[in-house]
């Protein structure tokens, strides 16, 4: 894929996502290639740095064994986070904004220092100082939410807002009870579903930082995958709670 090739598709995705009007995806012509995938991305997101917005972290995808195994994937994919995406804990959330947007569970981790992914004796669970709980917002931009693995790399794996609740220090976070309730559904599960705990994801992360140049600064927060299936998000309010944690909540409307 060309340059220019890479910066239509990104433009392609920026569009469908202002406008909420989703596009094809590229299952049944030519799949979307992984690096391809992530230079749309780093497109994608210059497009909305462009227009003001601030880089405020990152999230991961495919933390789940589960969904690796559905997607055909051996590692996780990793998206960006802005400030426009950010959402107060209990505020009010426009769902006129989205496509189809969905709600999913997670943990936040905060980072305190300075991380250097090229340095090989970075630990990057000791350049964190808290964790909360956590609701991400995805919200495909191809239509009925069907993608392939570059699909949704190169859409930013369908970040599309967050909700932090309170933060508290770093602790261990392993095997937390996670329940995930809407108006109309509730699921529960574990932190373990998290690559088996959600410290894992982090030197997992950390890989793929370095592999693919994405920088990682102090008081970025790191979603670290869903804890549980996503559930769509309606009208009402949306809640996640961990066991330790705490409870972070969000208002559709």
């Amino acid at each position: 894929m060309s340059g220019h090739d890479r910066l239509h598709l990104a433009r392609r995705l920026d569009t469908a996502q202002r406008d909420r009007s989703p596009i094809p995806g590229s299952a049944g012509t030519h799949p979307l290639g992984i690096d391809d995938a992530y230079a749309v991305q780093d497109a994608l997101v210059g497009l909305r740095q462009a227009r003001g917005e601030r880089l405020t972290g990152l999230k991961l995808g495919f933390t789940s064994k589960a969904k690796m195994a559905q997607m055909g994937v051996s590692e996780i994919i990793v998206g960006r986070l802005t400030d426009a995406m950010r959402i107060g804990d209990g505020a009010e959330l426009d769902l006129s904004h989205f496509i189809h947007p969905r709600a999913e569970p997670e943990v936040a981790f905060r980072l305190s220092g300075h991380v250097d992914p090229d340095d090989p004796s970075t630990d990057l669970a000791c350049c964190v100082d808290a964790v909360a709980p956590a609701i991400e917002v995805i919200d495909s931009r191809y239509q009925d939410f069907r993608f392939t693995v570059g699909d949704v790399v190169a859409d930013n794996t369908s970040a599309a807002g967050y909700a932090v609740g309170t933060w508290r220090p770093l602790s261990d976070v392993a095997n937390k009870a996670v329940r995930l309730r809407t108006p109309h559904r509730e699921v529960a599960g574990s932190t373990a579903a998290i690559l088996g705990a959600p410290l894992a994801a982090l030197h997992a992360l950390l890989g793929i930082c370095r592999r693919r140049h994405i920088p990682l600064a102090p008081g970025q927060i790191v979603l670290a995958g869903a804890a549980t299936a996503a559930l769509p998000l309606t009208a009402g309010v949306t809640a996640c709670h961990i066991a330790g944690l705490g409870t972070v909540t969000l208002k559709g409307r």
